[in-house]
């Protein structure tokens, strides 16, 4: 029987974003406060002061000369800092990107009803992959293939825009197209 492992209780190290208060070793800071001119001072000077206001001496560009601090409660500054990449990141939009396969000797219906699909998804806002996947010797139907997604293109003008030509790679021949902007 196996005895069970010991589990490592070690705290991990966060990664430090910045350096605050004793961190700082540079000799001389330039400090920037609110609604005054930057001025450069020495670093214990600088420390004193943030003690006297009760809040944290916070390394805001450590690669300027001499590095800029700006005296701040460092929580709340985390807190709006994160507060900001969040808000960034909802106003990201996401691609989608959705695929329609076809194969050279597509029926109409099949047509009709991938067409149908393909609509659809270009109102939603994705982009659409639509490619021709020849197997074996269908490869000899090439031009067939073609016609498909250009005529594909042709239907869906009112939704949506050509990005790629259809283009022949290996044994897919493949179009990309963009939806329209409201």
């Amino acid at each position: 029987m196996r005895r069970p492992r010991k589990k490592n209780f070690q705290k991990r190290e966060e990664k430090i974003l910045h350096r605050i208060n004793d961190k700082i070793t540079v000799r001389e800071v330039r400090l920037v406060r609110e609604g005054q001119e930057p001025e450069i001072m020495d670093t214990r000077d600088a420390l004193r002061e943030a003690e006297a206001e009760g809040l944290d001496l916070v390394e805001i560009s450590p690669k300027a000369d001499p590095p800029v601090c700006k005296i701040l409660d460092y929580k709340k500054f985390l807190y709006n800092q994160k507060k900001k990449q969040k808000e960034l990141k909802a106003k990201q939009s996401k691609v989608v990107l959705k695929e329609i396969r076809f194969g050279p000797n597509t029926d109409d219906h099949d047509f009709n009803f991938k067409l149908a699909h393909a609509k659809k998804f270009l109102e939603e806002g994705s982009k659409l992959k639509a490619y021709v996947f020849f197997r074996g010797r269908t490869i000899v139907f090439k031009d067939r293939g073609e016609i498909l997604l250009l005529k594909l293109a042709q239907e869906l003008a009112d939704y949506g825009v050509v990005e790629q030509m259809p283009k022949l790679e290996g044994k897919r021949m493949t179009m990309m197209i963009n939806p329209k902007k409201k």
